[in-house]
């Protein structure tokens, strides 16, 4: 615990070092960058040495106010989620260091530095918590600090209207979260995690349901998703890029953490996750295959993507309560392996996207188009991410799911719902990965290939050297753990390994199946290597010419005759209607002759529709019918509050 709090320390003193130098903003950024990355990389060394050497529960705390303790406890489940946090912390900072290039923002972009350090300790400090009282305050604070990371741009009022959206929705998760901590309280008197496992089993169901939907808050569930498509798109890239490779998963943590104190051995909370996952998963992606902004897009692919990590511990629970250690086992390392994998390939993809608008000044892939020839190593490594998250061979994305896959298999030799439950999660999973193929190849097919629609992506440049540096490194990390997956599916195994419902499984079987599937990809990108290799050596010094394809009969086309995102998605949109709501604007044809015609179409979020509908406008009519409540008469508040502690009194 020592080092990690070392690690805290020196990331919290890199906040502070860039209030100080924020008037000179180079060595500001550069000090800033390697004094939280030194906390990164100490804090990464000590938790893959603790996961590595299997490690004893390390614990610490400290007496609060004289009235509380500060708990602290770091086991494997722990110790996994501290790996993408010091890992994709460092490479967002560095990242930055071209992005964030407006001096005219100095003092701003130093307070953004400062709140980075406060989100990313917090995080540390979310995994690492042991009682109610250190979580509720770590989590807090994780909240706050990401808040104020969104509303960077705050003069812009839909940057503004997306931060308040998302401390909304942060501090109503909050609720629920107190909400199952009290009934916790209620029958234990104490704040202690260890004490949890003791509520009678009448309880545990409610405190589990009041706890996910907490968690689902922060992680993205459906349908209190709707802070996300807003958010990732108002914050920079490289925060979006914490916010949904990191920040996200510390709800998925929190669903795991109250799942293993409460020790419930009912099956339906498997179900509820299962079930959660899958159409999380399935609308998420649709949605995401709906959008043409490509920050929201990628940010409802974070909630197709949690979709899949739930279904992957849904289907673990499964495993669990009908004692089916393979299905538990496959299913909880299936999610741990997921929450890295997407750590790494979401972070790429919102940089890239990060590196499109800082250079082509639009997030509106319909007036891309062309980047790949104008930004060679940002399409080329947008292109490794995409493919990746799209769970195709050889890249990383695929290991996660193929390990969700043999969970949920395992659970086809089960009786009635399980079994019900295991194929419908197969099936998901399948549609999810085909939707997600569709999506990406929108994305890759319309910014980066064809030719540009607009004069912004004709005249779009490569990245800075930081921000291009970072995104190959990454797209690198996707391959190789793709063509090398044993040691972090390892890593993912001794995750699970202070779970004791999981201990004693052999995984020597798995581990010669896995090692066939990364022969098979090292053979494959042999293979491609030689076959490009090849080609280059063949046209040595070979003049090589141009010229149209054939247009069967018309040459002369122009960039408005591409496809765009809308017409690309249209028909697999329609199909999940009424979930997928489309508008259409048709101006139509008034006049023998008419002028100019417009038509357009809106995808609208079936949650966000119908919470306007049925919650906010009815809350907002409530709250009319009572303003002559505030009418300014001092001596009624007072009666009110007189009135509220006999209340109160009463019921006490």
């Amino acid at each position: 615990m020592d080092t990690l709090f070392l690690s805290l320390s020196v990331i919290f003193a890199g906040g502070f070092i860039a209030l100080f130098l924020s008037r000179q903003f180079v060595l500001m950024k550069i000090a800033v960058i390697v004094t939280i990355s030194a906390g990164c990389l100490v804090g990464l060394f000590s938790s893959l040495s603790r996961l590595l050497n299997s490690s004893s529960a390390a614990t610490a705390s400290w007496d609060w106010l004289h009235i509380f303790t500060l708990s602290f406890k770091l086991d494997s489940v722990s110790t996994f989620f501290l790996i993408p946090i010091f890992v994709v912390s460092p490479l967002a900072l560095l990242y930055s260091f071209h992005y964030m290039e407006n001096k005219e923002k100095a003092l701003r972009t130093a307070v953004n530095y400062f709140f980075f350090s406060v989100l990313v300790a917090s995080m540390a400090l979310v995994v690492s918590a042991a009682n109610i009282v250190t979580f509720a305050l770590a989590w807090e604070i994780m909240s706050l600090s990401s808040y104020f990371l969104v509303v960077f741009d705050y003069e812009v009022k839909a940057n503004r209207r997306a931060g308040y959206l998302y401390f909304i929705f942060a501090q109503a998760g909050a609720m629920f979260l107190f909400a199952a901590f009290a009934v916790i309280f209620s029958h234990t008197g104490s704040f202690n995690f260890d004490s949890i496992s003791q509520i009678p089993e009448s309880a545990k169901l409610l405190v589990f349901v009041l706890a996910f939907i907490g968690f689902g808050s922060k992680a993205g569930i459906f349908p209190l998703h709707i802070w996300l498509p807003y958010a990732h798109p108002a914050a920079p890239s490289h925060i979006s890029a914490i916010m949904s490779g990191v920040m996200i998963k510390m709800g998925i943590y929190g669903i795991i953490r109250i799942y293993l104190l409460l020790e419930a051995s009912t099956p339906i909370i498997g179900q509820i996750v299962v079930v959660t996952g899958m159409v999380t998963g399935v609308l998420g992606v649709v949605y995401a295959l709906a959008n043409q902004d490509i920050k929201k897009l990628l940010a409802y692919s974070s909630v197709e993507n949690i979709g899949i990590i739930l279904i992957g511990l849904g289907i673990g629970m499964i495993g669990v309560t009908e004692k089916n250690l393979g299905m538990a086992f496959f299913g909880f390392t299936g999610a741990l392996m997921h929450v890295f994998n997407h750590s790494i390939f979401k972070s790429l993809l919102f940089m890239g996207a990060g590196a499109v608008l800082h250079k082509a000044k639009t997030k509106n892939i319909d007036l891309l188009g062309g980047l790949i020839k104008r930004m060679p190593t940002t399409g080329k490594s947008f292109l490794a991410g995409s493919v990746a998250i799209s769970g195709l061979p050889p890249f990383s994305g695929f290991i996660g799911e193929f390990l969700i896959y043999y969970g949920s298999f395992q659970g086809i030799g089960l009786q009635r719902y399980s079994f019900i439950l295991s194929i419908l999660a197969i099936i998901s999973l399948a549609i999810i990965g085909g939707l997600a193929s569709a999506c990406f190849t929108k994305v890759v097919g319309l910014a980066f290939l064809g030719e540009p629609r607009t004069e912004m992506a004709a005249n779009a440049s490569e990245a800075g050297f930081s921000m291009r540096f970072i995104m190959v490194l990454l797209a690198v990390a996707c391959l190789v753990i793709g063509v090398l997956p044993e040691p972090f599916v390892r890593l993912a195994f001794l995750g699970v390994s202070d779970i004791t419902f999981l201990g004693g499984y052999d995984t020597a079987s798995f581990m010669v199946m896995l090692r066939n599937i990364a022969n098979t990809a090292a053979l494959f990108v042999g293979v491609f290597i030689a076959v490009t290799v090849f080609r280059k050596i063949l046209y040595i010094k070979k003049e090589i010419g141009s010229s149209p394809t054939w247009g069967c009969g018309f040459t002369q086309g122009t960039v408005r005759m591409q496809y765009t995102g809308t017409s690309y998605a249209a028909e697999m949109i329609d199909f999940y209607r009424p979930f997928v709501p489309v508008r259409k604007m048709y101006s139509g044809i008034r006049k023998i002759f008419p002028g100019k015609t417009t038509y357009g179409t809106q995808v609208d979020d079936f949650a966000e529709v119908n919470s306007d509908k049925m919650l906010i406008m009815p809350l907002l009519q409530l709250m009319g019918k009572l303003r002559w409540i505030q009418h300014g008469n001092i001596q009624l508040y007072i009666s009110y509050i007189i009135l509220a502690i006999v209340v109160l009194l009463l019921f006490l």
